[in-house]
């Protein structure tokens, strides 16, 4: 009975530390990729292993897929443009690695605003498989996944999902993000460190991250994609299909 006792303490306490499969990335494409609403879609989550899951469902008349894809991949380029997706809280940006045209590889250096805070950041876009384990290319929809973290330190904190789904009305957009994925960076690469192994823990994210820092990054994702959608068809119109009607010309 003594080693009984002492066996359950020990799982206690590593379950207290650690949480449940503190470094699992898994149950992220089920929710995130559904066709259908998921019982989470706009709002925050503490997770069991101290993850927060902040989620926000954007719907977007009049604008598609195709629309979104070019505002990440060809469009957005200046400080000037990245104001416009959200005046008062859009402050700098530049990038780094950007091929026109494309955004995997891509790092999106920001100076932006979450809640009264000002944030430097880097926002480095991947593969959508490497945050959505069954993510399927589809032409009715437009996903980038991105490992989100410090600008002025090599360390990620965030995972994070954009999902543009088209609509018979145009389209909506499902933002996930999941706060407290510590991962130390070399270049793209991550790297095994002291930080990401004490970073990970479900203690350590408890103290981290707070319900109002989830609540802020929810609140800034539901205010620059209304304001992208409110903008973004008649700017598409102007750059894109305008210039295709005088080329055909």
């Amino acid at each position: 009975m003594k080693y009984i006792l002492i066996s359950l303490g020990i799982i206690s306490f590593v379950i207290a530390v650690f949480g449940f499969n503190p470094w699992t990335a898994s149950n992220k494409s089920s929710k995130v990729l559904s066709d259908t609403y998921t019982s989470l879609e706009t709002g925050t989550e503490r997770k069991a292993n101290g993850i927060y899951e902040v989620r926000a469902l954007t719907r977007m008349p009049n604008v598609s897929a195709e629309m979104v894809r070019w505002w990440f991949a060809d469009y957005l380029q200046t400080t000037e443009q990245y104001k416009r997706w959200h005046p008062n809280a859009h402050v700098w940006m530049d990038w780094e690695n950007k091929v026109p045209g494309e955004v995997i590889g891509a790092s999106h250096l920001v100076h932006e605003y979450l809640g009264t805070t000002l944030h430097k950041l880097r926002i480095q876009f991947v593969d959508p498989k490497e945050i959505l384990d069954d993510y399927e290319p589809r032409n009715d929809r437009f996903v980038i996944c991105a490992r989100a973290g410090l600008l002025e330190k090599p360390l990620n904190a965030t995972h994070m999902c954009h999902v543009v789904q088209n609509t018979e009305y145009g389209a909506q957009m499902r933002s996930a993000f999941w706060m407290g994925y510590v991962e130390k960076r070399d270049g793209n690469d991550t790297v095994t460190s002291i930080e990401s192994v004490l970073g990970n823990t479900a203690l350590a994210r408890m103290f981290l991250i707070s319900k109002q820092d989830s609540i802020d990054l929810m609140t800034h994702a539901i205010e620059e994609m209304n304001v992208l959608a409110n903008f973004l068809p008649d700017l598409y119109q102007q750059e894109v299909l305008s210039k295709q009607v005088l080329h055909s010309h």
